[in-house]
């Protein structure tokens, strides 16, 4: 393909980005001087469940991206998941700890990530299903990455400046990673056969559970919507109108595979609790 091909305009949506390998870059604390004090209008309580459902999104993808190590195609594509769940769980402390601040409760991000039961986790379903082969994950993440990206462009602007500053910060971390998962949906759909039918395959199995990332946030439908198709076109695939799966990771209603993920996420800090980390 030209290297010219339509992708490239996703891209220059942050011009000022040039890095786009440098995944897990970008070390300066963005609540350097920010005031941790919950604005007066601003409802503490359903602060907190925003932070809390946006960082239990990014606390489970991490976890299953990071059950990629060893296991990718090449050591390139390892160290990019790696740390593109490296910049997902820098989100997720940040917005844990936000959460214990807004909600008055002082609860800290290892009290959220690792003392709480499946039930209590609000992640979207589609972040806690099993990674699959590399197709499968790589269409996870674009549609996951699109969704938070669009979600964190329009909390940028939030009357709490603190999740307006981590916001800010993940806008830059998750344009790389929507244009990583969009150049290998192209570069497999646009390949073999082979790869042609996997990445279909995965696109399929993402497709049933977009329902629940759009009720979400009803606002952001058209825009991640209009950047999945523009990605699936270039690369010859198609996003099928699947029906979407009842219920929401946001209730609380979780699939199989949430529970054993966490057992593995929580087991070192449940066998000592007293453990300092």
């Amino acid at each position: 393909m030209s290297a010219d091909h339509v992708y490239l305009s996703l891209v220059e949506e942050h011009p000022d980005d040039a890095a786009h390998w440098a995944f897990g870059t970008g070390f300066e604390d963005p609540l350097l001087g920010v005031d941790a004090a919950v604005p007066a209008g601003v409802d503490g309580a359903e602060l907190a469940a925003a932070c809390l459902a946006l960082g239990d999104d990014a606390l489970v993808l991490a976890q299953r991206l990071a059950q990629w190590c060893t296991r990718a195609p090449e050591l390139e594509e390892e160290v990019a998941l790696a740390n593109i769940g490296l910049d997902l769980l820098g989100q997720a402390r940040l917005l844990y700890t936000r959460a214990g601040q807004a909600d008055g409760s002082g609860r800290g991000e290892d009290a959220y990530a690792y003392f709480r039961d499946p039930a209590e986790f609000r992640n979207v379903r589609l972040a806690e299903l099993p990674n699959g082969d590399f197709a499968v994950s790589t269409a996870r993440l674009l549609v996951l990455s699109a969704w938070r990206l669009a979600q964190f462009e329009l909390l940028a602007g939030s009357p709490d400046p603190v999740l307006a500053a981590v916001a800010a910060k993940g806008v830059k971390e998750l344009a790389y990673h929507r244009l990583y998962a969009a150049e290998w949906t192209v570069r497999l759909g646009d390949g073999t056969e082979e790869s042609h039918r996997r990445m279909q395959a995965g696109l399929d199995l993402a497709a049933p559970w977009l329902g629940e990332l759009f009720a979400a946030e009803p606002r952001l439908e058209p825009q991640v919507t209009a950047v999945l198709r523009q990605v699936v076109e270039a690369a010859g695939l198609e996003l099928r109108a699947i029906a979407a799966r009842p219920g929401s990771g946001r209730d609380g209603q979780h699939t199989e595979h949430l529970a054993p993920l966490l057992t593995e996420l929580q087991s070192v800090a449940r066998a000592d609790p007293d453990a300092t980390w």
